[in-house]
């Protein structure tokens, strides 16, 4: 139902995007769930508790999540190819390995709005202003 890269889509597919978002997107998480379902017991409950914590809490949307996905994925392969324990991977503090693990990523287009709003508002409220912080004043 998805035409080739170079073949205009069909109106419906058009307005199915609009509604569901890219079905290339849809294509590419369909991929990286089937690579996690083939790694290691330990392994994919490590990588399925990451998604979930990148999934409400990560940097990125549509195809930034993607390319995000796919590295943990690959990153989850390696490591059972090493033989690199599950702990080896996370460090002692899983958290501190997802933040610099989502750095390597850009903001999503929400994410950065909001933050912007929030940092704005704050400097407002201090009677800052927010232009200067920018570097555009």
């Amino acid at each position: 139902m998805t035409p080739e890269a170079n073949e205009p889509k069909s109106r419906y597919l058009q307005y199915l995007e609009i509604v569901t978002g890219p079905l290339e997107d849809k294509r590419r998480y369909r991929q990286y769930k089937a690579r996690i379902k083939q790694l290691p017991e330990n392994y994919r409950t490590a990588a399925d508790a990451l998604e979930r914590y990148l999934m409400l809490l990560g940097p990125a949307d549509g195809a930034g999540a993607m390319a995000m996905y796919e590295d943990l994925a690959e990153l989850f392969e390696q490591s059972v190819a090493d033989g690199t324990p599950v702990r080896d991977i996370f460090g002692a503090d899983p958290v501190e390995f997802v933040e610099a693990f989502v750095a390597n990523y850009p903001v999503g287009q929400w994410r950065a709005k909001e933050r912007n709003r929030f940092t704005s508002a704050i400097d407002r409220a201090a009677g800052e202003d927010p232009a200067r912080r920018e570097g555009t004043v």
